[in-house]
């Protein structure tokens, strides 16, 4: 299990060109993506205490989202008690992922 600490910079709320973030979103220092920038990362979980602005989180990579039409793939991170499927955390992230093809593999423990 590799664990991450992610700064968040579009916290539950945050609106992006007209888009409402319903989970935290955030990026992972000193990791550099396929775009030249630090890596994205969706915060997923059930516990309400995460489902609130955060400033920083820190747990378990559970998934890649693959964007076959992008040059970067987005991670999700989650709490060390919590898993989710594929189909799960496709609904939790389409709000953003909607607008290209994307795929999630999930990375094993």
């Amino acid at each position: 299990m590799e664990i991450f600490k992610a700064i968040i910079d579009r916290p539950v709320g945050y609106v992006h060109h007209g888009t409402v973030y319903p989970i935290n979103y955030g990026y992972i220092e000193h990791i550099i993506a396929g775009d030249g920038e630090e890596q994205d990362v969706y915060i997923l979980s059930r516990l309400p205490e995460y489902n609130k602005p955060l400033q920083t989180f820190t747990d378990k990579l559970i998934a890649i989202i693959t964007r076959k039409d992008d040059v970067e793939n987005k991670w999700v991170l989650t709490t060390e008690k919590e898993t989710f499927t594929q189909t799960e955390i496709l609904q939790a992230v389409h709000f953003q992922e909607q607008y290209f093809d994307a795929q999630v593999d999930l990375v094993e423990d």
